[in-house]
């Protein structure tokens, strides 16, 4: 569905780019071809970027306060906002919808890589982390959750039999997740109906933990389940969030990395993604989308796989 969903988007956007070329040149009389093409090409792109500036702006209203070290200048925070930007344009225009994949093989000596999308993804989503991966020689596998706008423990069995796939075909008696966003939140819910048998740390990329005021916006029981109330302070998380930590057992918090930015724009307040008992490491002028293809954030994951996978 989500490969549908990314080429139809991308199809009304040509399209749209078109009828204002027309528009430009037949209606408005444009009498230069190139100047009207790039109008109609500029004026989609800008839509896009205020999709995107209006996330910032629904983040800020449920922000937690940002810790003074991990501040930023108004230069970093322009290079933020373009680079998450960026980030959206190439995953829900083109990866998504052309760059899916199921796994690659490296060095058979290292635990296997199950990469898990978030929140109306797919295993495109992770094309650049699968290229990184690739150069690291770390073999990796990706999984498709389907129906996009199912309740998060319905996802919990379809991860379940692609692990247990990964591990019979690689030799290995576990493997090592890295999960995006919602995928955390599968991931967590995997542990909880199944154990750490199979799994030998779950790293996680701007989850949100204990939920987000963004998941309001959003369609489907998953966003429900992923929701935030109030300030960042006085707020509370869902029901389905409370539940789930409830029934977690804690020893298992210690294979946990969460990896967060405190400038998530769609995990706000930012500091959901905090978890505590697991280990936590913070960025910033990082967006919630970028987190899958920044190169600091790719280095790190790398890193926490290789330790995984040598401590196993």
């Amino acid at each position: 569905m989500v490969i549908r969903v990314t080429r139809i988007v991308l199809l009304v956007q040509l399209l749209i780019a078109a009828v204002l070329y027309l528009v430009a040149t037949r209606a408005l009389g444009m009498g230069n071809p190139v100047l009207a093409a790039l109008l109609a090409v500029a004026t989609v792109l800008l839509v896009r970027m205020l999709i995107t500036a209006n996330n910032f702006g629904l983040a800020w209203l449920y922000r937690s306060e940002t810790p003074h070290h991990q501040r930023v200048t108004r230069h970093a925070a322009v290079r933020l906002f373009l680079s998450e930007y960026l980030a959206s344009m190439v995953t829900s225009s083109w990866t998504m919808g052309f760059c899916t994949f199921s796994e690659w093989r490296g060095d058979a000596g290292m635990l296997p890589v199950l990469l898990v999308h978030g929140y109306g993804c797919n295993s495109g989503y992770w094309h650049f982390m699968s290229r990184a991966l690739r150069r690291a020689g770390i073999s990796h596998h990706a999984i498709d959750l389907e129906p996009v706008f199912a309740s998060i423990d319905q996802f919990v069995p379809q991860l379940h039999a692609r692990i247990e796939s990964i591990c019979r075909q690689s030799g290995h008696d576990k493997l090592i997740i890295v999960a995006h966003s919602m995928g955390g939140l599968v991931a967590r819910a995997y542990l909880r109906d199944h154990g750490a048998g199979r799994v030998a740390r779950v790293i996680t990329l701007g989850t949100p933990h204990r939920g987000t005021g963004l998941a309001r916006f959003g369609a489907g029981d998953n966003s429900r389940q992923m929701e935030w109330s109030g300030s960042a302070i006085e707020g509370r998380c869902s029901a389905w969030l409370a539940e789930l930590e409830r029934r977690e057992d804690p020893s298992l918090r210690p294979l946990l990395v969460s990896i967060y930015s405190h400038h998530d724009n769609i995990v706000s307040p930012q500091l959901s993604s905090c978890l505590p008992g697991a280990v936590n490491i913070e960025f910033n002028g990082i967006g919630h989308v970028a987190l899958g293809l920044h190169p600091r954030v790719q280095q790190e994951v790398i890193t926490a796989i290789r330790a995984a996978s040598h401590g196993a």
